[in-house]
């Protein structure tokens, strides 16, 4: 009689499973190492692409900020804007008086000397008028324009003070003006202008106007 083996067949199915697991395992981590290897496959790609944070040890201060910077330069160019506009009116006020004075310095030396001889206002207040200058015309400067009309019919010439008072009425500064040999019924009209700063602000007053 032929004896059956019976743990034979059954140790051997017990030992396919295994085996297939043991495939399985030896697969997943071939594909694994797979994944993992040469640089040329995604999964190398797909980890070198990761941002790394920077290494802060080694900085020292900080960063200028863009908007600091802008405000920096905007506060620069207005500062240059306002030096070289200070500049410019500077020249236009010296350009202005420096024409005026060419014009009427004789004049006014004349007008000046003659003032001296008169008391009070003069004979000839009703024939001067005077009407200020815009200061963008001149240079930033207070000027008035000194219309003289000679009135009679016969020639005349002219001599004008002109005080330019503070806020309480005192004189800060005074000037001469004048026309010479002006003919019936003819007008001049020079100028008289303040030298001084700009504020405190100035009046100016016809204090005198001689006919000779």
């Amino acid at each position: 009689m032929t004896r059956r083996t019976y743990g034979g067949p059954r140790r051997i199915g017990r030992s396919r499973p295994a085996a297939a697991l043991l495939a399985t395992l030896t697969c997943g981590a071939a594909l694994v190492s797979c994944g993992t290897g040469g640089g040329n496959d995604h999964g190398a790609a797909s980890a070198s692409a990761l941002p790394s944070a920077p290494v802060t040890s080694s900085f020292s201060g900080s960063a200028p900020s863009a908007m600091a910077s802008a405000a920096s330069s905007a506060v620069a160019s207005a500062r240059s804007s306002a030096s070289a506009a200070a500049s410019s009116l500077s020249a236009a006020a010296s350009e202005f008086a420096a024409s005026v004075s060419a014009d009427t310095a004789r004049a006014s030396a004349a007008a000046e000397a003659e003032l001296k001889k008169v008391q009070g206002g003069g004979n000839a207040r009703s024939e001067v008028a005077m009407t200020g200058l815009p200061r963008g015309q001149t240079g930033g400067l207070l000027a008035v324009l000194v219309s003289i009309t000679n009135k009679t019919d016969k020639k005349a010439s002219y001599a004008v003070r002109v005080d330019f008072e503070d806020a309480k009425g005192k004189v800060v500064e005074t000037r001469f003006v004048g026309a010479e040999n002006l003919g019936p019924g003819k007008r001049a009209q020079p100028v008289a202008i303040s030298r001084q700063p700009t504020t405190p602000q100035l009046t100016p007053r016809l204090t005198k106007a001689q006919r000779y």
